[in-house]
């Protein structure tokens, strides 16, 4: 079998792999809860492509990310629950019905306005059917349809988000600021108990992480992205700190740490 820009070879070469007897052992073997991880995992590797503006990279991620659409579709197909077809059919469907300023007589062009047409019409589509996979007792509450699958940062948004729109939020970015500071203060009454409970210390640092999420989105900063920014800064950072210290003949486990600190702000002040 060749390689093609078909979409159908790809396709054909999936139902290869998991064709029982002639197909690929290990690609046999997997259901939808064992490739879950993958497509997760496959997703940042898309957004870490995009992040270093890398793309060669940016092309193999996409392409392992399509491939687990298709492997999805593959397994459903194989349980006669849908097929790729009807993937597609699907979200063409559902970009049509979404867009009618682009395929209907709706001609709202400004972005606030279309952001707005968007929201109205999801919400149309989940009062006319009841969200799959979701019956956690708060189904038909405001917060509903945020999958507890996604990253703790990126769900503390969504949730935040879905608050907001019912009037639960706070209306200028200094008002989260004084919330981070009383969650700090509350981190430090912990720290300054005679004997730290570390539960209730952790509980508090969750709260901190959530008040910043929440100001991250005010300040409308996606904390997914600034935080992988933040990584790739300390990742570049501490190896300036490790080449900094071998030509000296020293790791880092040999020095002190405010050598490592004044090497720190030497790298800082470089960027």
């Amino acid at each position: 079998m060749t390689p093609s820009r078909d979409i159908g070879r790809l396709l054909d070469i999936m139902a290869a792999l998991r064709t029982p007897k002639t197909g690929c052992p290990w690609d046999l073997a997997q259901d939808f809860s064992t490739i879950a991880p993958y497509t997760l995992e496959e997703a940042y590797e898309v957004a870490d492509a995009i992040a270093r503006g890398d793309m060669t990279d940016l092309r193999e991620e996409l392409g392992d990310l399509l491939l687990q659409v298709v492997f999805h579709a593959r397994m459903a197909e194989e349980h006669a629950a849908f097929d790729f077809g009807d993937v597609v059919q699907a979200i063409t469907e559902k970009l049509i019905r979404r867009h009618p300023h682009v395929f209907g007589d709706e001609r709202k062009q400004t972005p606030q306005a279309v952001e707005g047409l968007w929201e109205r019409i999801k919400a149309e589509e989940k009062a006319a059917r009841k969200m799959p996979g979701h019956d956690d007792g708060a189904s038909a509450g405001a917060l509903a349809g945020v999958p507890v699958a996604f990253p703790a940062l990126t769900r503390a948004l969504k949730l935040q988000a879905k608050a907001s729109k019912v009037g639960f939020d706070w209306n200028d970015p200094r008002a989260v600021l004084r919330k981070i500071r009383e969650e700090t203060d509350e981190i430090e009454a912990e720290l300054d108990r005679a004997e730290l409970d570390a539960a209730a210390t952790a509980a508090e640092i969750g709260d901190l992480l959530f008040a910043a999420v929440n100001l991250a989105r005010h300040l409308r900063a996606d904390p997914e992205a600034v935080l992988r920014q933040t990584n790739q800064k300390f990742e570049r950072r501490f190896l300036a700190i490790e080449r900094a210290l071998a030509a000296k003949g020293k790791t880092p486990s040999d020095a002190t740490l405010a050598e490592m600190d004044a090497l720190w702000d030497e790298a800082k002040a470089t960027e």
